[in-house]
């Protein structure tokens, strides 16, 4: 462990599943392999789940994809409106491909099916609670190509993202990842100015207010 792993506070957890046995047992786990997470609570229905994280506000949800009253993918579209900070991360039994890029596209930030080692599913909570996006093996490749624009992908739409041109999407991704407009300019061969109007254009169609958060709805749609 290293001294970082040693200061931190640990990364606050909410459980969501159906199963109240595979919830236990994922608590009792967690609680006696590492003092890096912490289980603050859990839920076993989405309408639990919706109230429950607007309760505790945790780090890291932990969020099983089917469930009898709706699933992950209506949780993550009823609580990230709300609270945009809290991550995702749905562990499941499930490898298909749909469930995979459905739960992604709700805005999940990482995606591990049930057979993860207790100690991979730690590495994985603390990963995506510092920004990164976690996936088993097996599964990235369905993401990559859902979201790669390549023959043989799988079409996904994503209404508001249609809406950019190539251009404006260029222009956002530069944006996301912390160039200034000189920069983005420099990079796309277009001048300030022209950069200023796409940016405008792109506030407009995405109904946001600054750079902060055009660069998290970038991050969410994983243009970044």
């Amino acid at each position: 462990m290293t001294e970082t792993e040693r200061t931190r506070e640990p990364v606050q957890v909410f459980l969501v599943d159906d199963h109240a046995l595979f919830r236990a047992g994922v608590r009792a786990e967690l609680e006696s392999i590492t003092d890096q997470v912490r289980v603050v609570g859990e839920a076993g229905s989405v309408g639990e789940a919706v109230a429950g994280i607007a309760r505790v506000r945790p780090q890291v949800v932990l969020l099983d994809v089917h469930m009898p009253d709706g699933g992950g993918a209506e949780v993550l579209r009823r609580v990230r409106p709300e609270l945009p900070d809290v991550v995702f991360l749905a562990l499941s039994v499930s490898d298909a491909a749909e469930d995979v890029i459905a739960v992604i596209r709700a805005g999940a930030r990482g995606y591990v099916t049930k057979t993860i080692s207790s100690t991979e599913l730690v590495r994985a909570i603390v990963r995506v609670a510092d920004g990164d996006a976690v996936f088993s093996p097996r599964l990235a490749g369905f993401v990559l190509d859902a979201f790669a624009d390549r023959p043989g992908s799988a079409p996904i739409s994503d209404p508001e993202l249609d809406l950019l041109t190539p251009r404006e999407r260029d222009v956002l991704r530069l944006l996301a990842r912390g160039y200034a407009y000189k920069e983005i300019a420099s990079e796309l061969f277009i001048s300030v100015k022209t950069v200023e109007t796409h940016v405008s254009s792109v506030l407009r169609k995405t109904q946001l207010s600054n750079r902060y958060e055009l660069s998290r709805w970038a991050s969410d749609r994983r243009l970044v």
